[in-house]
This record gives C-alpha cells, sequence and structure tokens, in this order.
C-alpha cells in the first residue's frame, strides 16, 4: 500500500490533545473513585457508604430536576422575549454535565457535578466556563488569532486575490482583430 501524498511511509498522524486528556481522565478518575470510597468505607463502614452513595445519587436526580427545569424555563423565556440566550445555554450546560457527573457512583464526581448543579455555585463555575471558551476562542491574550487586535476577526483570505504590488496592464486576445 503506498503512502498518502506529501508523508513519509514514517509519519506519524497527530492525536488532538484533548483525546489525550479524556483518556487520561477515563484511567486516573476511576482509579480516585474506588480509593475515595474504599477510604470513606473504612472510616463508617461498608453499608454506611453504600447507603451514602445512594442517598448522594438521590438527592442529585431530585436536583437536576429541579434545575433542568428552571434552567429550561429560563431558556425558553429568554428565546421567546428575543434575548441572546448565552447564559441560559451556559446554565444549562452546566446542568447537564453536573447531572450525568451525579449518576456516576462516587464522592469525587459528586462534589463536582453538585459544585455544577447548586445555585450558590453555578455562577462561579460560569464565569470558569466563560473565561475557558473566550481563552480558546481569542487567544491567551485575548486577540482574534493572527490579528493583533481583539477588536474583531480576521478577514478570510481570498486565493483568487494576491497581495503586494499592483501592476497596471491591459489584457490582449491575439484572436481578436
Amino acid at each position: 500500500m503506498a503512502p498518502a501524498v506529501g508523508r513519509t511511509p514514517y509519519a506519524r498522524r497527530r492525536r488532538p490533545r484533548w483525546l489525550a486528556v479524556v483518556f487520561m481522565l477515563l484511567l486516573v478518575v476511576p482509579v480516585l473513585e474506588i480509593a475515595a470510597i474504599i477510604a470513606v468505607g473504612k472510616v463508617i463502614g461498608g453499608w454506611q457508604t453504600l447507603l451514602l452513595l445512594v442517598l448522594e445519587s438521590l438527592l442529585g436526580a431530585w436536583l437536576v430536576r429541579r434545575e433542568g427545569s428552571r434552567a429550561w424555563a429560563a431558556l425558553t423565556t429568554a428565546l421567546n422575549t428575543g434575548r441572546m440566550p448565552s447564559r441560559e445555554l451556559a446554565d444549562a450546560a452546566l446542568v447537564l454535565v453536573g447531572g450525568t457527573l451525579l449518576l456516576t457512583p462516587g464522592f469525587i464526581t459528586d462534589i463536582v457535578g453538585f459544585f455544577f448543579i447548586l445555585p450558590l455555585t453555578r455562577p462561579l463555575t460560569r464565569a470558569w466556563l466563560e473565561a475557558v471558551v473566550a481563552r480558546r476562542l481569542l487567544g491567551p491574550l485575548g486577540e482574534w488569532p493572527g490579528t493583533g487586535r481583539g477588536d474583531r476577526p480576521p478577514r478570510p483570505r481570498r486565493p483568487d486575490v494576491v497581495e503586494g504590488e499592483v501592476v497596471e496592464g491591459r489584457v490582449v486576445d491575439p484572436d481578436e482583430p
């Protein structure tokens, strides 16, 4: 099988950085959760630990339902009034991610899930989320990438327009008399 055009047979395909992060989280988080469950079980006992995990899941399910309906109502109101629902969309996303974390058995994911869902801590999480998104979109200096300015996005480059020196001229058709 011949290598792809422009690639050597030994060229490696670069994987996205987020893929490595997700892979590490899938390895590290379960190990930390099991260690936390064992540590809590040693302190309060096995049945009490199991009961605590079930109670956390029930409380999380109730809280997700309540905060999810509030986020949905706020999103619907914003859309019906014609406002840009950026805050409401962020809240709905945080409730969704927090609910997923609360349904995952374990103490560490429950703590993070409650932090995403609770009305007292959600504004802090929303501000962190906005900062992450702004940094990804604008870059570390708060500028649109490639412009050196923070006021507008870069103009798209047109392949048919050559920038540089302009040469005046006239098109001559050799078939024309």
